[in-house]
């Protein structure tokens, strides 16, 4: 729609996306939005929970039952060597089959807890995407007109993949951390105060170690997060206008812009992912100290007779086992990063200002097509007004063209009738009813429309047709296909209506595309037509085929057609000549030419145009 080129907010303008800057605006509050919305699957959530922490009690107490098969081990060994006894093989079996089916026992909680997150993390996605969807269907057309199609799409999938792999690891992740801390600590609290006291020392160090990571790498990771949605808008505008790309030798240019948004998330990726891969090398190092100063330790204990051999062995195992789910905290507080910044991005999508509709149960109702316009004033900015003072009335089955230059404001007006923006001042009325009252649905159920931009969807000719009228026979669709002159060029195509168009039906040209979208508004057969530059992408003898058949499907019904070839509007009932957001001329064409104003110069000037 050329015509609100310059006249709604830029594209590029709202194109910082939520999560934006250096870290998440409110990294807190997300998470608490986040276990809000997980609230319904928290009796799925409470049995991960369960077994989760069974299955890490029974894998903390593995290592202090195996201690004691190692004390008799030891005491056995030291017996028979000293000749006054030996090894007690059968109570050494029974305590590795007791350990045997702890262990067992543990895996299946464990697996058990992953199998269930799995599924509670994929219905979150689910339902998520689901929200998405029906948001876009309720958000009003500016926020599509300041967003790229790369952001929308980013966040049904990065955005929303990254959430779910997150949740289904960090949650159990969690869990499983701070129960095997906790055990691990009563464990070690049981063999050896002392020795606990020498291992606690490494914890501050570790935590420390943590925080500053964390620290460092949460900006890098919302960062990553936004640039990721960049790079998506980027590439789906490359790919939609590759033509043109190549038309006016952009290439370099648009490699240009595409290696400056790749670099950026070149180095917040390195950054966050170096920050998160520097914790496992140094929690290491750190963690060795620790076994030293216990294995010391413990070995001047035994020498005393205050611990067994079998309570060292099991202490080290617990110092390894401490030190781990530090290291996991770790590893999940940077997926709770990449949550945080997913979820903000997807909330800040979900609560966006949607467009208000007063009636949005209103019954279906029979259109005459009586339209009036009443002291219309409206802007896209609240300090930029491109309609100031319109007003019209349009009786049933007129046609009415809306032609002047460029920004006159031409498709604003069809804007507004359609509800895509809601008047600034005055009002809009349908058969006398003021259309701010009727719910959009309802509203536009009543409305054809043919675009300068053809819409098409990946399927067959057929199904693109029938969109216009589900529950239309073949019948149905092969005459509306006839009256737009479209049944000739289908036929030569292979499988004919069955042909399939591709994702952006360029496997047929752009003509072809606009008879096919010509067809589908006969078939809809509404009260009220929208023609909007509809055969602008037509050669002139097709055109003036499918003028005669738009003019017989025009005849009782109401209809406004924009058109840039005035010659194609000559027999309108009436003509609004639009400049600056006015109407400055109004009446029939041969009324307008006699006039000699703004319309007779824009009339003449085309065939000076093509006589030049």
């Amino acid at each position: 729609m050329s015509e609100t080129t310059n006249q709604h907010p830029s594209r590029h303008g709202g194109r910082r996306m939520g999560g934006g800057g250096d870290r998440a605006k409110d990294f807190k509050g997300t998470l608490k939005k986040l276990l809000k919305y997980m609230g319904s699957f928290r009796i799925g959530i409470l049995i991960v929970m369960i077994c989760a922490v069974l299955s890490t009690v029974f894998n903390v107490i593995g290592p202090k039952i195996l201690s004691t098969a190692t004390t008799e081990l030891f005491t056995g060994l030291v017996a028979s060597i000293r000749g006054v006894g030996g090894i007690d093989f059968g109570a050494i079996g029974r305590i590795l089959l007791t350990l045997f089916v702890i262990y067992i026992f543990s895996a299946l909680m464990s697996f058990l807890q992953a199998y269930i997150m799995a599924g509670v993390a994929q219905k979150l996605c689910y339902r998520m995407r689901a929200e998405i969807s029906e948001k876009i269907h309720r958000l009003p057309m500016s926020y599509f007109e300041s967003k790229t199609v790369g952001e929308i799409l980013s966040r049904i999938t990065n955005d929303v993949d990254t959430l779910g792999q997150s949740l289904s690891q960090s949650v159990t992740q969690v869990i499983t951390s701070l129960t095997t801390m906790v055990g691990v600590l009563v464990m070690m609290l049981s063999i050896s105060p002392l020795m606990t006291l020498i291992a606690l020392v490494i914890l501050p160090v570790s935590l420390g170690l943590v925080l500053l990571v964390v620290r460092f790498s949460q900006k890098y990771f919302t960062e990553q997060q936004r640039m990721l949605g960049e790079i998506n808008g980027h590439v789906e505008e490359t790919i939609a206008g590759q033509n043109i790309v190549r038309v006016f030798n952009k290439e370099e240019d648009v490699l240009r812009q595409f290696r400056g948004k790749n670099e950026q998330l070149y180095h917040s990726a390195w950054k966050s992912q170096f920050l998160s891969g520097l914790l496992q090398p140094v929690m290491t190092f750190v963690g060795n100290l620790g076994y030293v100063a216990v294995a010391i330790t413990g070995s001047v204990l035994a020498v005393a007779g205050t611990i067994t051999v079998g309570d060292i062995q099991a202490f080290i195992q617990y110092v390894k086992n401490f030190t781990q789910p530090i290291q996991q905290v770790a590893a999940v507080s940077n997926m709770l990063q990449a949550t945080a910044a997913s979820a903000e991005r997807v909330f800040e999508f979900l609560e966006e200002k949607e467009e208000e509709d007063v009636a949005e149960e209103d019954a279906p109702f029979a259109v005459r097509g009586d339209v009036s316009f009443e002291h219309v004033r409206f802007g896209y900015d609240a300090d930029k007004v491109v309609i100031h003072d319109f007003s019209e009335e349009i009786r049933a089955g007129q046609m009415v063209a809306i032609v002047g230059p460029t920004g006159a404001g031409k498709t604003t007006m069809v804007k507004l009738l359609m509800r895509f923006y809601d008047v600034n001042a005055g009002c809009i009325r349908v058969d006398g009813r003021d259309i701010r009252t009727m719910s959009r649905k309802c509203l536009r159920e009543n409305f054809g429309m043919v675009l300068q931009d053809t819409w098409l969807f990946r399927g067959s000719i057929m199904e693109n047709i029938r969109y216009g009228k589900l529950e239309a026979s073949d019948e149905e669709v092969y005459a509306a296909a006839k009256a737009a002159h479209a049944h000739r060029f289908i036929q030569t195509l292979p499988g004919g209506y069955d042909f399939e168009l591709n994702e952006e039906a360029t496997n047929v040209s752009q003509g072809q595309r606009q008879l096919l979208t010509i067809a589908r508004a006969i078939l809809a057969d509404d009260p009220i037509l929208i023609l909007d530059e509809a055969t602008s992408s037509v050669d002139t003898r097709t055109e003036q085929r499918i003028q005669k058949a738009m003019n017989n499907l025009m005849k009782g019904r109401t209809s406004f057609v924009i058109a840039h070839r005035l010659s194609t509007i000559r027999d309108a009932d009436l003509i609004l000549v639009m400049k600056d957001g006015d109407v400055i001329e109004q009446g029939d064409h041969d009324t307008l030419i006699a006039a000699n104003g703004f319309y007779a110069e824009l009339y003449n000037s085309q065939f000076e145009g093509a006589c030049g």
